[in-house]
């Protein structure tokens, strides 16, 4: 019989959506007549923009349109419109050669580490994304599991007295996982902020996986779109952006800069992380269709542009309405400012868990408890502004009840 990879019986349970999932199942499967509202997804629920549709639809009419697989770095005209829409106007210095499209991020951010050695540190924000630690769980980095912790990763605490902001680590981790506008807290880092994380990479030699999935909330002309845009970053950082969560549009794209280098653990000889990265494409992507990147390609129309800034503005107006109904509860909130996220203490005595309960049986409104996106969530949960502005207020006002009944 072969043996199998037992770094995957350290994770934890089922996946953190199954688990909400399962949770609605049975609650539903209880009360016939339910209606329950999730403020717990990561996906947008507006309809495709037309602009994105018409391209599609044009692209599937083309007489040549079946290309068979995409290149491994996406088609040309994307990545050209890449580098100079979201970047160059930035005045980020990245090359259409540093972008590759993919169908996923998520998948990405995975597939990143794998150009590292197994024996490498990790930091880890903490709370995170689940899948930045369970990627590296199953690659071996993450040690034993003891009291909620695994003992290898370097927990990277965000404190509410720090403004949920990451701490620099107290060891020298040679990865560095970090997210503005970040998820599940949904606060943003300055330039300031970046510009240390970015010194601090340099003086140790570390590299940093920068998510900025959710960039285009960000309003704030002061608070960076791209880690690219602090001087030294591309020696340091890799960035990952996505259209999915906005749009639907299964498409998004990394930058590895050709500046990025790793070296070999017994010769010292650098070695480019581009050209791994580049490898690894082949080996284990078959590339995003021709009809998604033509999608894509129209978000950077005018026409696009104002279409996809009517989007935001729902998802914008549910997180302004969302913090407002909290605050006035007296609840501690942070996010939902330049972040489709909020962060949500729950009342005293309750773990993320008892709560998240007690607001589906008193409520029928999804959550998602704080705990499971790391040591340091436990005490909050996260609520999602994607959804529709009725189901929104509905929600907000069940929410309301729930907590004033507490009062």
């Amino acid at each position: 019989m072969a043996y199998c990879n037992e770094n995957f019986l350290n994770l934890q349970g089922d996946y953190i959506f199954e688990k909400v999932a399962q949770k609605q199942k049975d609650y539903e499967n209880k009360h016939r007549n339910s209606k329950i509202i999730s403020l717990g997804t990561d996906y947008g629920t507006q309809p495709l923009i037309q602009a994105v549709a018409s391209a599609m639809i044009k692209a599937v009419r083309e007489p040549d349109t079946f290309f068979g697989y995409a290149p491994k770095r996406g088609y040309e005209f994307l990545r050209k419109m890449i580098a100079e829409k979201d970047f160059k106007t930035r005045n980020c210095d990245i090359s259409i050669d540093e972008i590759f499209i993919g169908d996923r991020v998520k998948s990405d951010i995975a597939d990143m580490q794998e150009l590292f050695a197994a024996t490498e540190i990790v930091g880890l924000t903490d709370p995170m994304d689940p899948d930045w630690a369970e990627s590296n769980i199953i690659a071996g980095r993450s040690g034993k599991y003891i009291r909620s912790f695994f003992n290898k990763f370097e927990y990277l605490s965000c404190y509410k007295e720090c403004g949920f902001k990451p701490m620099l680590p107290s060891h020298d981790p040679k990865i560095i996982y970090l997210c503005s506008p970040n998820n599940p807290t949904g606060i943003v880092l300055n330039k300031k902020d970046l510009t240390m994380w970015v010194r601090f990479a340099k003086q140790t030699g570390s590299v940093i996986f920068f998510d900025a999935r959710y960039e285009a909330f960000i309003s704030d002309e002061n608070i960076p779109h791209s880690i690219y845009e602090i001087e030294g970053a591309k020696e340091v950082a890799v960035e990952f952006h996505s259209y999915s969560n906005l749009t639907g549009l299964h498409c998004g794209y990394t930058i590895v800069p050709e500046e990025l280098m790793l070296e070999t653990k017994k010769d010292k000889e650098n070695v480019s992380a581009h050209t791994l990265w580049s490898r690894s494409r082949d080996i284990k992507s078959d590339g995003c269709s021709y009809i998604s990147q033509r999608g894509a390609e129209a978000l950077y129309t005018e026409e696009g542009k104002k279409q996809i800034e009517t989007t935001l503005s729902v998802y914008k107006e549910n997180a302004k309405l969302m913090l407002e109904v909290l605050k006035e509860t007296d609840t501690d909130v942070s996010g939902g400012v330049n972040s489709p996220y909020i962060w949500m203490t729950v009342p005293e005595g309750e773990t993320s868990w008892d709560f998240f309960d007690r607001l589906l049986e008193e409520a029928e409104v999804i959550c998602i408890p704080g705990s499971e996106f790391g040591p340091s969530g436990e005490g909050y949960v996260r609520l999602s502004a994607f959804n529709t502005p009725e189901l929104t207020r509905t929600a907000m006002d069940r929410i309301k009840k729930a907590l004033v009944k507490l009062k």
